[in-house]
């Protein structure tokens, strides 16, 4: 078993070491890696600038779509378990997602700057 899986491995090593030898090697230059415009150079920068406040408000949403989505098992619980036990459970996960909420707020990620 030891052998077979030495084997292997080697049998691996060396097919990854030639093929590395036989690869076409490419070189990166200038013009290869600019965009292609019909064989004009490009008027603009091909790379949309990037809104990271748009990234933090879609992350903030999803992170908080995944929370509700957690609340929906709790209606189900509600049927098995009493309702010392099931206030005391909703009212602690909600208190997570609203100090969440709140230090967001605090942080400043929410407001919308142009």
């Amino acid at each position: 078993m030891l052998n077979t899986s030495i084997l292997i491995i080697l049998i691996s090593i060396i097919i990854m070491v030639i093929a590395s030898i036989i690869s076409k090697k490419t070189f990166m230059d200038r013009e290869k890696s600019s965009p292609f415009e019909c064989g004009f150079d490009p008027k603009s920068s091909a790379r949309m600038p990037f809104s990271l406040q748009f990234f933090l408000i879609a992350v903030i949403f999803l992170i908080f779509d995944v929370e509700i989505t957690l609340l929906i098992p709790f209606i189900l619980i509600m049927k098995i378990s009493s309702i010392k036990i099931y206030s005391f459970s909703i009212i602690f996960f909600l208190l997570i997602l609203i100090m969440g909420l709140y230090h967001e707020w605090n942080q400043g990620a929410l407001n919308w700057t142009l």
